[in-house]
């Protein structure tokens, strides 16, 4: 057996979650996402507006922020969108919004109209807030469901383009430049995206991303036929996982968040082709990073609570962890065993690995929210 050593870190926070209510509570609610949450290290959390009703609006927005009041056992803190119904036609009445809101996303989906972007960076720019972007050009995508890569073409999959995700990035870049608009980038996953990032931080437009343990620690190698490896973006070739880790040690890559994205088993088990996309990931984060970053000797430790805690808090302006502490095992190794969670979705490409940093103890405002 053994020492049963522990370290103590500054609660996790996330700017990227799927907590799914109102309107998709099968799935997971803002209890069960938040309960995961504390699970697994976190005491902050942000989710995205993919919801029924979308928070376009504040009579929308409160709806979420009144069941947050009532469930919520860690600070989560919604998106508002950044289009009406995330249609990508209309933008939202920001200074309405801005006062109950984190950032403003579209996430799911990108927004295709290059003018509407441009006049949602302007209004979100002139009130201060950050546009927090799912980058994806619907023109590329072809039908696409998996990367576009080697094992797509073996087993006759229909692949999405790297290029599908660059190629907005790109565009958004020139305009959050000429905008003066905050402009935070969603789950990166390809070398371009990377480089891309990288000129325009050496340009100095005001420009942050994040990426997901997934595309730091899977590629399209690593593919089954198994709903549990389809995600958006999805998992992409070797070299876009190389470049992905160089990027967070040059320090490209602001944060890391999981995208933490739950759905039915039954949306799950239809294979690569027709499951939906999206998997659980805030009770695998920490153990998965810190076993094969930190043990490893990629990143030191500090640098892995600099991306999971304190860069996401800085960025969006989160509360610091100030009585907020995660306590982690870290000498006996685990299995991860997606039965045990306590989120409602239960498909991860991890499934079976074995890591060590079990979340043991999570501290929120001086309170013990999560015990093992």
């Amino acid at each position: 057996m053994g020492s049963s050593k522990t370290i103590t870190i500054p609660a996790l926070a996330d700017v990227h979650v799927h907590f799914r209510e109102p309107g998709f509570s099968y799935k997971e609610t803002i209890l069960s996402g938040s309960k995961a949450a504390a699970a697994g290290g976190y005491t902050c959390v942000c989710p995205m507006p993919n919801l029924s009703p979308v928070p376009d609006c504040p009579d929308n927005l409160q709806l979420e922020l009144d069941i947050i009041r009532r469930d919520a056992v860690i600070d989560v803190r919604p998106y508002a969108s950044i289009t009406l119904g995330r249609k990508g036609l209309q933008v939202v009445d920001v200074a309405a919004l801005k006062g109950s809101c984190v950032a403003f996303s579209d996430d799911g989906s990108g927004v295709q109209d290059e003018a509407v972007m441009r006049k949602a960076m302007k209004l979100i720019a002139a009130k201060g807030c950050i546009l927090a972007a799912h980058c994806e050009d619907n023109s590329l995508l072809h039908g696409g469901y998996i990367n576009d890569g080697a094992y797509a073409r073996e087993h006759g999959h229909k692949g999405i383009s790297a290029q599908s995700e660059w190629a907005q990035i790109e565009r958004d870049l020139a305009l959050a430049e000429e905008c003066g608009c905050a402009y935070h980038v969603c789950h990166i996953s390809t070398e371009k995206s990377v480089q891309l990032i990288r000129e325009a931080k050496a340009r100095g437009v005001d420009v942050s991303c994040e990426t997901a343990p997934h595309y730091i620690l899977l590629c399209d190698d690593d593919l089954q036929e198994d709903g549990r490896f389809k995600m958006n973006p999805p998992l992409r070739s070797a070299r876009d996982r190389d470049a992905i880790l160089e990027g967070i040690l040059d320090g490209t890559i602001d944060m890391i968040a999981t995208d933490h994205a739950p759905h039915s088993a039954e949306e799950k088990s239809l294979g690569l082709k027709d499951s939906a996309m999206g998997i659980t990931g805030l009770e695998t984060a920490f153990p998965l990073l810190y076993t094969h970053l930190v043990r490893k000797g990629v990143i030191t430790l500090d640098k892995l609570v600099d991306l999971m805690s304190t860069a996401p808090r800085r960025r969006f302006r989160l509360p610091e962890a100030v009585r907020d502490k995660a306590e982690f095992q870290v000498d006996e190794p685990f299995v991860i065993d997606s039965s045990k969670f306590i989120s409602k979705g239960h498909s991860t490409p991890f499934e079976g690995w074995e890591v060590y940093g079990r979340c043991v103890r999570t501290v929120y405002k001086g309170k013990t929210v999560f015990k093992i």
